[in-house]
């Protein structure tokens, strides 16, 4: 045998070792699973944020983008680790259900009524987001709604019950979408439309719909980050999750979130400590 052919057998016999001895020290972290509102995902933010916690930490944080009512499901289901979300009522019920551990607030934006320019029902003065959608229904003007158990549609439907009006006709469209999908169906349909404002700037290059009524504090959005909990579901990531929740509450993940901006404007807001 010679000398150059045992080198390479050589070599050989120490990457093998060094793969089988080394490669738990050398493997990746286990990446964190997350299910989310498309909002976070449609501004952008998300991508942005999850590429900052790679950086710090090298975990990578895998993410479906979906309704708030079906990341909920998902977290009951134990598909995922943690669940990014923004609708209180049904994040308290998942918690006191078992399935989550704690809410966590991280950040907040608001609701927003679009419409189209000139506002042809005539909601800019209505006292009240519920007016306003009173005076939606009262003109019969086009409305497209979500749809989709969001954490946007759950707002929309307490507005409703808030005006006292079961919405029905041929001006209300259940969409069954996301959220940028149902601005780009309003946009075309020259419709009213409920939309967080953050989604709404991220895309108003591409719009003609205006913000048509804004400002009631019922329209305030709190999201809030919540750990599947490891006692149902013990093979979850619960290590890489209660990193990821520390990290979003940290001062450097909350100042990430302050400073995204998309053409100069803030998109989401920081709890008052």
């Amino acid at each position: 045998m010679g000398i150059r052919t045992r080198v390479a057998l050589w070599l050989a016999v120490v990457a093998i070792a060094c793969w089988t001895g080394c490669g738990e020290d050398r493997a990746a972290p286990r990446p964190v699973k997350m299910t989310t509102t498309t909002s976070t995902a449609n501004t952008g933010l998300l991508d942005y944020l999850m590429g900052e916690f790679l950086r710090d930490t090298g975990i990578r944080v895998d993410f479906i983008a979906t309704g708030t009512g079906q990341a909920i499901t998902h977290g009951r289901n134990g598909d995922v680790d943690v669940i990014l979300v923004h609708a209180p009522p049904a994040e308290a019920r998942f918690v006191a259900d078992g399935f989550g551990v704690k809410r966590v607030p991280v950040m907040w934006n608001d609701f927003v009524i679009l419409g189209p320019p000139g506002d042809p029902a005539g909601i800019r003065a209505s006292a009240s987001a519920a007016d306003a959608l009173t005076q939606i229904a009262t003109s019969r003007a086009p409305f497209v709604s979500r749809g989709d158990d969001s954490g946007t549609h759950k707002k929309e439907l307490r507005l409703w019950q808030t005006a006292g009006i079961e919405p029905h006709g041929a001006w209300y469209v259940e969409a069954g979408q996301g959220m940028g999908a149902c601005l780009t169906m309003a946009n075309d349909k020259l419709a009213y439309v409920l939309c967080d404002r953050g989604t709404y700037l991220a895309m108003r290059e591409l719009l003609d719909l205006e913000v048509a009524y804004a400002g009631d504090p019922e329209l305030v959005n709190p999201y809030a980050i919540i750990a599947v909990n490891p006692e149902k579901y013990p093979d979850l990531n619960h290590a890489g999750t209660q990193r990821l929740i520390a990290w979003f509450t940290s001062p450097r993940g909350q100042k990430l979130i302050a400073d995204f901006r998309v053409n100069g404007e803030q998109l989401f807001h920081l709890f008052e400590p």
